[in-house]
């Protein structure tokens, strides 16, 4: 009897993404199920594609029908990851080949991989008696212990081989094994026996609340919100310790890939192998690896950047969110996901807790705490006898009338040298990388823009040659001697980024500084690198942009300086100051983290402005009374959802025709079969960038509460603007993006 299996070509448009029907052949039968991925021919020219199986029939409708060439025996989809797929197509309108690629290890390892086995062999009897020929033979067998040990290092140490081996083996005196291995560049991280995890009693009252929740019945969801330096880490490993306890497994996910490696090395030191680390900066095969370990049940914890949410664990019971409040966790690409949702899903399936945590939550996630629907678990007090740091505003518009130019202001310079002549430790926070922000002229006053988007280009230094970058799409240039606009000589540099910093604290300080910053961590271990060195002392500062933030956690810092505090606070988007209450809080709490009393400076042109006084105060709750009140007025999230709808050409024309179809394509909407669903339009206009990369882009943007008919709403038109009538503009949907 014929086999038939239903499949989804994971690189097809959202045209084609649809199930197509492929005869399982002879060979591949009882090989291949519902979740199992397979390479199909397709089209006329049967181009080899892969798919994913969705159903098994014994009968198909489809008149021809092709064989299936292969199946992957690396990865397969369980039903909760299926379920997975279908969730975020619905939630987030993403084709079945954008969800499998979330959710598996990069497909080109997939494709290439093999398994990689380690050989193992001990002795089967004593060595006294036994008759050997040749030295070699004798020397491998000598390096053979009585345990199961590597085969290589017993080569290493005879200088024997795989004929000396093979013998050893025909004769029966030794046994060999041989185990899957897996590349894990954190392996060598070993339990710290000593290590203990002590709560306060504050941290103790949080933590029964906490098991309280996860002991009820069903799912729940906590807030975690607690002071900097109050030690929600320690409430988050008692809860880990808690569901472990259970037999069950826990996801910790971190904002930024630079708090992985300390996040990492904490919680190996307590559980060693049995952590499993899913982010980015892995090599693909280290992912894969990392994949089919925690598939086959070998590790209980998982830890990573948003990705790492999918980890297929099985018998989940716990996601940690950390840093909950950060705009990482938001996909920007399709499928444009949160993270806090795709944990909300798998959680609801399987009853369990997701405990999200911050010192300064998002204001959607402390309104839903203060109504009630998360459980709001609060830590007001610093751990042990570390103190909030002294927080001192610095008016740089005082500096400068004083002929102080310099990124370093009177105050900032001044703090910085007594921490350097007591030889502890500062972190300077600036959140652009460069040598100066832009290039303008004097005349005109246009600024030097990127040929290929709508931004300025950001003068860079590398071994004292500069040139133009643009922190977009790349584009790089020599630096030019005339304006592009109007051909005046009369160009002049501006702003500063944290390759000035470093070159005028070098002239102006004694001391070591380390840059930490996206051109200097380019390579996979560079992070690692760099906050090992500085927590060795190996520097006295560290400057960086918001990788240097939040969530560290260095005893000897007792000065943060922030250079540029009103850098995020005027830009045009409704988050802006809770994005900036929120950086500031978190970079001035890496201060006095010990015994130590710590002191912050922040430098700003508007040393009254409501932000960043309540920043300096550490004072989250009356911030979130102030942005409250004006999300509710003005009608923002969490008082409705906010729907993006854009479209991207090479052709302005295409772009702006393609947007005012888009708009009126929606008004026929509203006002017909989707007339109840409550919607407000604005546009179409231009993004925010305009240009990307030699394309155009225009919006259309939707307030509206996000319900199973306006998704359906919004499918139709994904439906209808990716067909082949509008294949010169990509059309795309993005439900409450991190910026409008």
């Amino acid at each position: 009897m014929n086999e038939y299996a239903s499949v989804y070509l994971l690189d097809a448009p959202a045209a084609l993404d649809r199930p197509f029907d492929y005869r399982i052949p002879e060979h591949l039968s009882g090989q291949i199920e519902r979740g199992s991925l397979v390479w199909v021919p397709f089209s006329n020219t049967n181009k080899r594609r892969m798919a994913l199986v969705t159903a098994i029939s014994d009968t198909t409708e489809s008149p021809r029908v092709k064989d299936i060439l292969d199946v992957n025996r690396l990865i397969f989809l369980n039903e909760e990851q299926l379920a997975i797929c279908t969730f975020l197509k619905e939630y987030t309108l993403c084709t079945t080949g954008d969800a499998v690629r979330t959710l598996t290890p990069p497909l080109s390892a997939v494709q290439s991989a093999r398994e990689r086995m380690t050989v193992y062999a001990r002795r089967t009897q004593s060595g006294d008696g036994v008759k050997l020929r040749g030295e070699k033979q004798r020397a491998l067998y000598e390096a053979i212990g009585e345990e199961f040990s590597p085969v290589a290092d017993a080569f290493e140490k005879s200088g024997a081989g795989n004929a000396q081996l093979k013998a050893l083996r025909a004769a029966g005196l030794v046994e060999l094994r041989t185990e899957t291995a897996y590349r894990n560049p954190y392996a060598d991280l070993k339990i710290d026996e000593e290590k203990k995890n002590l709560l306060s009693p504050h941290q103790n009252a949080a933590y029964e609340r906490l098991c309280e929740l996860y002991g009820t019945r069903g799912a729940h969801c906590a807030l975690l919100y607690g002071v900097t330096g109050s030690g929600k880490t320690r409430v988050i490993k008692a809860m880990i310790d808690r569901v472990r306890a259970d037999g069950k497994s826990v996801i910790v996910l971190v904002p930024e890939i630079s708090l992985t490696p300390q996040t990492v090395s904490l919680f190996c030191s307590f559980y060693g192998e049995r952590v499993a680390v899913l982010h980015s900066s892995l090599s693909a095969g280290e992912r894969l690896d990392a994949y089919r370990r925690i598939a086959a049940g070998e590790v209980d914890l998982v830890i990573g950047t948003r990705s790492a949410v999918f980890a297929p664990l099985p018998r989940l019971g716990m996601i940690v969110i950390d840093e909950e409040q950060e705009h990482t966790y938001k996909s920007d690409m399709s499928p444009k996901y949160h993270a806090r949702d795709v944990a909300a899903f798998r959680l609801g399936r399987c009853g369990g807790l997701l405990l999200l945590a911050s010192a300064t939550p998002s204001v959607e996630s402390y309104y839903k705490a203060k109504s009630g629907v998360y459980a709001l678990v609060e830590l007001t007090e610093r751990y042990g006898n570390a103190r909030l740091p002294e927080v001192y505003i610095d008016d740089m518009r005082k500096n400068a009338l004083g002929g102080n130019l310099s990124p370093f202001g009177d105050l900032l310079g001044e703090k910085l040298g007594e921490v350097l002549e007591r030889g502890e430790q500062a972190i300077l926070f600036l959140n652009r990388r460069g040598y100066n922000a832009f290039l303008t002229c004097r005349d005109c006053g246009e600024a030097v823009l990127c040929p290929r988007c709508s931004v300025s280009l950001t003068r860079h230094r590398q071994k004292k040659s500069d040139y133009l970058l643009c922190h977009y799409c790349g584009y790089r240039s020599a630096i030019p001697n005339e304006c592009p606009s109007c051909r005046s000589a009369h160009l002049a540099f501006m702003g500063y980024g944290t390759q000035k910093v470093e070159e005028t604290f070098g002239e102006k300080f004694k001391g070591k500084l380390l840059r930490m910053d996206a051109d200097t961590t380019a390579k996979k271990s560079a992070y690692d690198e760099l906050l090992g060195t500085f927590r060795a002392h190996g520097a006295d500062v560290l400057l960086g942009t918001q990788m240097v933030a939040k969530g560290h956690d260095f005893p000897d810092v007792t000065l943060v300086g922030v250079l540029n505090a009103d850098a995020a606070l005027y830009l045009d988007d409704f988050r802006a100051g809770e994005r900036t209450f929120s950086m500031l809080t978190q970079v001035i709490g890496r201060a006095g983290r010990a015994e130590k009393r710590g002191v912050a400076v922040i430098q700003t042109m508007n040393p009254k402005h409501e932000v960043i006084r309540l920043a300096a105060a550490q004072d989250y709750k009356a911030f979130y009374a102030r942005d409250i009140a004006l999300r509710e007025a003005f009608t923002f999230p969490p008082f409705c959802d906010i729907v993006v709808i854009s479209a991207a050409s090479g052709s302005e024309a295409d772009c702006s025709k393609c947007a005012a179809e888009i708009f009126e394509f929606l008004k026929e909407k509203m006002s017909g079969e989707y007339r109840d669903v409550p919607i407000l339009s604005f546009g179409p206009f231009e993004a925010p960038v305009y240009k990307l990369d030699d394309s155009y882009r225009m919006r259309v943007v939707l307030k509206c509460r996000r319900s199973k008919k306006l998704l359906a709403m919004l499918a139709e038109l994904v439906a209808h603007f990716t067909s082949a009538k509008y294949k010169t503009v990509s059309c795309g949907v993005d439900i409450n993006p991190t910026n409008i």
